[in-house]
């Protein structure tokens, strides 16, 4: 294992942790598990305390994983102005430079996976694309904006944090969440999906050449109360009601039954997806 570093379009600076070997996989998560109350409250909200390093270490026996966490990067150096669709590309081939690599997959999950579609249509650098959480067409991008917003707004009226009240032992009111992030860190997804609102993901197809999966659980859709402008974030929809259309695209399509979007983003869930299909879809 090496650690590399890479600097971002704002001169912020990441590491990237680099191990295994073979083709490049770029994974944006938190190579480092959770600790003591960090890990129990993920736990809580049915989270893999070590999602992160359990993917790296699922995939590093036949390929070269290079773990950067731009999440967490962005909580510490939010580009409030300027987390654009180029931009992310921008720095993803910063990691990518950094690593010394011209070609590699990537994986994204959820608003990452946002960044992967644009990444694929903005530069011809990948070998393969994953995208999980987040449909390749028919994406939800105004009603994110919608949710954003809400969000946003509540920032700027901070309340005491307090812990979401379970409805059932696995299920929690969102309405009871608290909004604990800064107005930084929410304007800059608003930034990314104000960019975004005239995005065509069907006339985006042809440009996105590389071998590509799409994944989601069954159950992924949220319905937001009035707290969020009762705003409708489908993503299994169009994976399960446009399939056909999906793989006329090229797409490879994956539904995890009776999953959620946090179930369906665990580990336990992904490897089994993405692993062979990575192996069956790497470059020669």
């Amino acid at each position: 294992m090496k650690i590399v570093t890479a600097t971002f379009h704002d001169g912020s600076k990441i590491e990237v942790e680099v191990s295994g070997s073979g083709p490049v996989v770029l994974l944006p998560v938190n190579p480092k598990p959770a600790e003591g109350k960090e890990a129990e409250e993920k736990r809580k909200w049915g989270m893999d305390p070590a999602l992160g390093r359990n993917l790296i270490d699922g995939l590093n026996d036949t390929f070269t994983v290079a773990a950067f966490d731009y999440e967490g990067h962005l909580d510490n150096h939010p580009q409030a102005d300027t987390l654009t669709p180029e931009n992310i590309t921008h720095d993803i081939l910063a990691v990518a430079d950094a690593v010394g690599v011209d070609r590699f997959a990537y994986y994204g999950y959820s608003w990452l996976a946002v960044g992967a579609l644009q990444l694929a249509i903005l530069t011809d650098r990948l070998w393969a694309l994953i995208m999980g959480g987040w449909p390749p067409i028919d994406g939800s991008y105004h009603d994110m904006l919608t949710v954003t917003k809400a969000t946003y707004e509540m920032t700027l009226k901070p309340k005491k944090p307090v812990s979401p009240k379970p409805k059932t032992d696995s299920e929690f009111d969102w309405d009871s969440v608290e909004i604990t992030r800064t107005e930084p860190q929410t304007r800059q997804f608003m930034t990314m999906y104000e960019a975004l609102q005239s995005f065509d993901d069907r006339a985006a197809q042809p440009k996105i050449t590389c071998p590509k999966l799409c994944f989601a659980g069954s159950a992924d859709k949220i319905v937001y109360s009035e707290k969020w402008d009762n705003a409708v974030v489908d993503i299994a929809g169009p994976l399960t009601n446009k399939t056909d259309e999906l793989k006329a695209y090229g797409w490879d399509v994956k539904v995890l039954e009776g999953l959620d979007h946090t179930g369906a983003m665990q580990p336990a869930k992904v490897l089994p997806i993405i692993r062979p299909w990575l192996v069956s879809s790497r470059p020669l």
